[in-house]
């Protein structure tokens, strides 16, 4: 079930919060107003959507919105309950028979794990399954990648931009130093673009990047864990072997818990 990953909104507040206090603080609502210039909005966000016109397919471009929207969801995958489940299924395997586990399919929402299992019920060889199973994992990492890629590239062309329309500022400045009228506005597009394309480089598209990959990495150690449960099931081990086989997954804390409340009940 997908949540809001409310860090991510709220970490975007904190810095434009920061930036917001700065300028009023130092100029109030006035100061605030002169760090607003269309013109140079456009030339960062009109340049950085051109180059990644250029450096993507339109197909991909398309996802650009659904993928940079996992950065704001919360999917929550638990460990333990994988540990648990797999500790469950190998239990009634042992008892039951692999073929047994065909009626709990029904009860497992992970596309992944009802592959894996149904792959230790057709009797397929641990090697196959975990080679099967490891290119799936290959391929999500490659789509992520992909559509990591175009936020890395946003966060890279963003400052770019702003140093050109920096030089446009510039260039235009000095053609128009017979004109004091038009210095300001300029000058306001040469500064401000390279703020802009600072700012949103480093408090958007990078951090967006940077979340996208964290949650890919945690996805496919998940993917791992269930491997190692897959091909503890079709070699038939037992359910307190594959619990201690896939506890080591888990985290430290968790761990040293679960570890403490044996030894309680032990004593």
């Amino acid at each position: 079930m997908k949540k809001i990953d409310m860090l991510t909104p709220i970490g975007i507040l904190i810095g434009i919060s920061m930036v917001v206090f700065g300028v009023i603080s130092s100029g109030g609502m006035s100061g605030f107003l002169a760090f607003i210039d269309v013109p140079s909005i456009l030339i960062v966000l009109g340049g950085v959507f051109g180059t990644l016109c250029v450096s993507f397919p339109l197909k991909q471009l398309k996802n650009m919105g659904r993928v940079g929207k996992q950065a704001f969801q919360s999917k929550e995958i638990n460990v333990e309950e994988i540990v648990g489940t797999f500790v469950h299924l190998s239990e009634k395997a042992r008892r039951e028979g692999l073929l047994s586990l065909e009626a709990e399919l029904e009860q497992i929402d992970d596309s992944f794990v009802k592959k894996g299992i149904l792959l230790a019920i057709d009797g397929v060889e641990p090697e196959m399954i975990r080679e099967l199973l490891e290119a799936e994992i290959a391929a999500v990492e490659e789509r992520h990648t992909r559509g990591r890629s175009m936020f890395e590239k946003a966060g890279d062309y963003a400052p770019a931009w702003g140093m050109i329309g920096t030089l446009v500022g510039l260039v235009l400045m000095l053609k128009s130093l017979n004109t004091p009228s038009s210095l300001g506005p300029n000058m306001a597009i040469a500064l401000l673009t390279t703020f802009y394309g600072a700012l949103l480089s480093n408090l958007f598209f990078q951090p967006i990047a940077a979340k996208l990959a964290g949650k890919t990495e945690h996805e496919l150690f998940v993917k791992e864990v269930i491997i190692e449960g897959v091909i503890g099931l079709q070699a038939g081990q037992k359910s307190r072997f594959v619990q201690a086989k896939l506890k080591v997954f888990a985290p430290v804390e968790k761990r040293k818990l679960e570890e403490k409340r044996e030894h309680v009940r032990e004593a």
